[in-house]
């Protein structure tokens, strides 16, 4: 059965993170995706860990399967008039470059849509155009810091840090694979294309504020802002006798039962701990005790005792753990793939499952400019023109094998 997204075409000039994983997302569910990469080295992702060959790293590989590689310069004409071609038959556009640097290279949205009138166009930024930071770069790291996120460590008495993975790039990914397919559905009602914006900083703190806005949603503010239970600085992964367990009574009866398989059935009586609000007025002290009963068996001890009482917990598991863990293996998240010039790889599966139009890898990440002859021949130019093309490096192919 095909994706759900089968038949729309997507032209791809972003790099990095952000851009890559959103249309992988688009690819996974059937769309096909042209990635538009500028030499001579193509996406910097290509080149992030170690590798078989260079520019096909791990990350990359990921990232960037179920898409085909056409390598131009967009300095030259020859390589524009190629890439309107491809646009006057594409769906949609996805772009992160700067507003100002894609307006110059002759491909904003007024002279892309002059092109193709329905076309969906996605720019990707760090910052909302409208705003006064619109021409400022924007990395993940920058939009932790700025979003309120790299701040919010500091609850636990830390300093300000950064998550330990590029949560921006990839939530911003997921909004614009969204987005797109948004926009999608409404051409499909309408016939009318559109320009989406999705810019990171105020996707990200749109997504923190879901819970931090928290008592700043009236107006006055009846407190300040901050989800509570989030920002205790015990809220963590507990110390067990031989490890560390992350549990989460919530309900009532959870919290009942808790304390009574801990042995300590009188704080189900405490009136600070009697209901979620007043549980969450005295978080603090709360986690506190779970803290400290938590250490009073080993982690397996707790896995079976919160399994019989019905009780949320999980061991903290390491990436090696979680990439062997027996669930993991039952449904097939690391799947092996044989690449036509890689060898034996892994991607993760598309997490996601449909009944009727489901998600699937097609093809292998490709090699920089693998298919940019076969490309090019779709939207009809002869041999000729692709080999000026290549001598003038207005076009890259692949360095080896057959660029089809």
């Amino acid at each position: 059965m095909p994706g759900a997204l089968d038949g729309y075409r997507v032209i791809d000039i972003t790099t990095i993170l952000l851009g890559p994983y959103g249309t992988q997302l688009l690819g996974d569910a059937g769309a096909e995706v042209i990635k538009v990469e500028a030499p001579p080295r193509g996406d910097p992702t290509r080149y992030l860990g170690g590798a078989r060959h260079d520019g096909m790293g791990g990350p990359f590989m990921n990232m960037n399967r179920n898409k085909r590689s056409i390598c131009l310069d967009l300095k030259q004409d020859s390589a524009k008039a190629a890439l309107r071609d491809l646009i006057a038959g594409a769906d949609v556009l996805v772009h992160n470059m700067r507003s100002k640097a894609i307006a110059r290279l002759g491909f904003s949205y007024d002279d892309v849509k002059a092109i193709k009138p329905d076309i969906v166009y996605c720019g990707c930024y760090g910052y909302s155009q409208d705003g006064p930071y619109a021409d400022k770069p924007a990395y993940d790291d920058l939009i932790q810091a700025a979003s309120g996120l790299a701040d919010l460590f500091t609850a636990s008495g830390e300093n300000p840090r950064y998550a330990p993975s590029v949560i921006v790039d990839k939530l911003t990914g997921l909004m614009m694979s969204q987005a797109v397919t948004t926009a999608l559905l409404h051409r499909e009602r309408t016939g009318e294309g559109q320009f989406v914006e999705v810019p990171m900083f105020e996707t990200m703190v749109s997504f923190l504020m879901v819970e931090h806005i928290y008592e700043h949603a009236f107006e006055p503010p009846l407190g300040p802002l901050g989800y509570k239970r989030m920002t205790t600085p015990n809220r963590r992964p507990y110390r067990t006798k031989d490890g560390w367990a992350g549990v989460l009574p919530y309900s009532d009866k959870q919290w009942a039962s808790f304390f009574t398989i801990a042995g300590r059935p009188d704080l189900a009586d405490d009136p600070r701990f009697a209901d979620i609000g007043t549980r969450n007025e005295h978080v603090h002290e709360l986690y506190a005790l779970l803290a400290d009963l938590l250490a009073e068996k080993t982690t397996d001890e707790w896995m079976r005792l919160c399994e019989q009482a019905e009780i949320p917990a999980m061991p903290v598991m390491s990436l090696d753990q979680v990439y062997n863990d027996p669930h993991m293996a039952a449904v097939g998240m690391f799947q092996p793939i044989d690449h036509p010039h890689e060898g034996k790889t892994v991607v993760t599966r598309p997490p996601v499952t449909f009944s009727a139009s489901p998600a699937s890898i097609r093809r292998p990440a490709p090699r920089l400019g693998e298919h940019g002859a076969e490309i090019l021949r779709e939207i009809g130019m002869g041999d000729n023109a692709i080999a000026d093309m290549t001598a003038s490096g207005a076009l890259r192919i692949a360095d080896t094998g057959n660029e089809d």
